[in-house]
């Protein structure tokens, strides 16, 4: 076989690879057609606005209630006890101004399968997929709930006052402590003879495009007490109402919503899950099996994709990573060929050794670098790495890739060493220098370097003080992680030199 047939079979065959049967959940396109145009255009004009105008009104209106409700209330008396007594009636009345709204918003009717049960039966409620701020509005119908929410929802005005109201548990997505006292708090609420209500909560954790059906991650099922699963259907086309992380934001969802001249939607309730011995040992495998009923019933596969993946999908495309696809499905990759975290951790200096001396690998060397046989999983892997059909790979980005899934955390430390590491020793980075090491330590191009350091430029003076890099870093942590990525392959070089020197004296002497 000659040569360039062998690169147009490669390069079919990590094609084939990089873009898996189940489409990346975190991208929404919407592709909308001359008619819809035509509709849109008209719909803008005459009904749009007048919806608009009804569900804030609606929702203003809500929100005066809410703050009768909750008067005189502390946050502490919130989070102690449920509403009860002419606090709970009003909350009761609310929910009908939610469905207004959502009739106003176009939702003329609301098909309902099934039925909800009462929190003796099913203590929560589990929602999937996740697609839309919509699911949420949804729900607020259902006033006789508690839910699960992002706890930096409590800090956006009206918002604020509509999710109080409705006592969550909040949760808070960067800090782990957070997530311990959600756990706490979701078994304290759901145990027998407790007062509160059905909590509802979407275990996705974020918002996909409902083409999957995504982890659900364990909090709702560590209690090991009955569920009852949620599946929600979406109807309307040209798809308007899936917001995530890359296709249409908010504001474009909410209009083009309301210039859609129905809008269909069904809720379905499907039979109580009552855990066995095993699942209430292992929230994981619950969640996996009510994820798989909901699946089922909805028609969707499913994936091991997580919130977290989204970070470094969105990394990965500035830093010329594997695109999407790719670093998306890397973790789920990992765990194909049988490799755990804390053993890339454990290797991840040898990795990176190998990469400094080694560069460009082939399949072979990869295989005995990582000590497996040469295997479809393996072939996978490489061909996400391989994009040239060239039968070499930069191992550089695979240690790249290791370390953005085995060390996804930051710290105050990681982010001072980072600073100085760009050269902020004299207060400051200039353009160059962190161009410079950007290109040098992930082949990242000039003007996507160029770009990041007008992002945390934010004065435009050219210069990066330590208050604008730490702000930056907080922002978007991953950049935090990669920064200490090249230190830590920085010092290992530094250790392996000063080694070599040692025990060229050793001889010497």
């Amino acid at each position: 076989m000659s040569s360039a047939s062998s690169r147009k079979d490669r390069l079919k065959r990590a094609e084939s690879l990089i873009h898996p049967e189940i489409r990346n959940p975190f991208v929404h396109e919407l592709n909308l057609t001359t008619t819809d145009k035509i509709r849109i255009a008209l719909m803008s004009v005459t009904v749009a606005p007048i919806r608009l105008l009804l569900v804030l009104a609606l929702i203003l209106m809500d929100c005066l209630l809410a703050n009768i409700a909750i008067a005189g209330l502390t946050q502490q008396q919130l989070e102690s006890e449920p509403l009860k007594g002419w606090r709970r009636s009003l909350l009761n009345f609310a929910k009908y101004l939610y469905r207004g709204a959502f009739l106003a918003s176009g939702y003329h009717w609301v098909k309902v399968k099934g039925q909800k049960l009462s929190v003796h039966e099913a203590p929560l409620l589990v929602v999937g997929p996740h697609s839309s701020f919509v699911d949420a509005i949804l729900f607020g119908m259902y006033f006789d709930i508690s839910v699960v929410s992002k706890h930096e929802f409590q800090s956006i005005p009206v918002l604020r006052t509509l999710v109080r109201v409705l006592q969550p548990v909040s949760v808070s997505r960067t800090d782990p402590n957070s997530r311990q006292s959600t756990v706490r708090e979701i078994i304290k609420r759901s145990q027998p003879g407790s007062k509160w209500p059905q909590i509802l909560i979407f275990p996705e954790g974020t918002c996909a495009n409902r083409s999957c059906l995504i982890s659900f991650k364990p909090g709702a099922f560590y209690p090991g007490l009955p569920v009852q699963p949620v599946a929600l259907r979406y109807k309307t086309k040209p798809d308007t109402v899936v917001w995530t992380w890359k296709g249409p934001n908010v504001l474009t969802c909410v209009w083009l919503t309301f210039c859609n001249f129905n809008n269909e939607v069904e809720v379905e309730f499907l039979p109580v899950y009552k855990p066995n011995e095993e699942e209430k040992k292992d929230a994981k495998l619950f969640a996996r099996n009510v994820r798989g009923v909901i699946a089922k019933a909805l028609d969707l596969p499913v994936t091991d994709h997580t919130f977290e993946d989204c970070r470094l999908m969105m990394e990965a495309s500035k830093l010329g990573l594997p695109k999407e696809a790719g670093i998306v499905e890397f973790q789920k990759i990992i765990v194909k060929l049988g490799l755990k975290l804390s053993d890339i951790k454990e290797q991840l200096p040898k990795y990176a050794a190998i990469a400094n001396s080694k560069g460009y690998i082939s399949i072979e060397d990869f295989a005995e670098y990582l000590k497996l046989p040469v295997s479809p999983a393996l072939e996978e892997v490489f061909a996400m790495y391989d994009r040239d059909g060239s039968g070499k790979i930069d191992f550089r980005e695979y240690v790249i890739g290791c370390c953005l899934v085995a060390k996804p955390a930051k710290t105050e430390e990681t982010i001072t060493m980072a600073f100085k590491l760009f050269g902020g020793e004299k207060g400051y980075i200039t353009k160059d220098e962190l161009v410079q090491i950007l290109k040098n330590a992930f082949t990242m191009k000039d003007e996507g370097a160029e770009e990041l350091f007008n992002q945390i430029d934010v004065n435009k003076t050219g210069q990066i003080t330590y208050d604008q890099f730490k702000a930056y870093a907080d922002e978007k942590p991953e950049y935090a992680s990669l920064f200490n990525i090249y230190q830590e392959l920085t010092n290992s070089e530094t250790t392996k030199t000063d080694s070599n020197v040692n025990n060229s004296k050793d001889k010497t002497e």
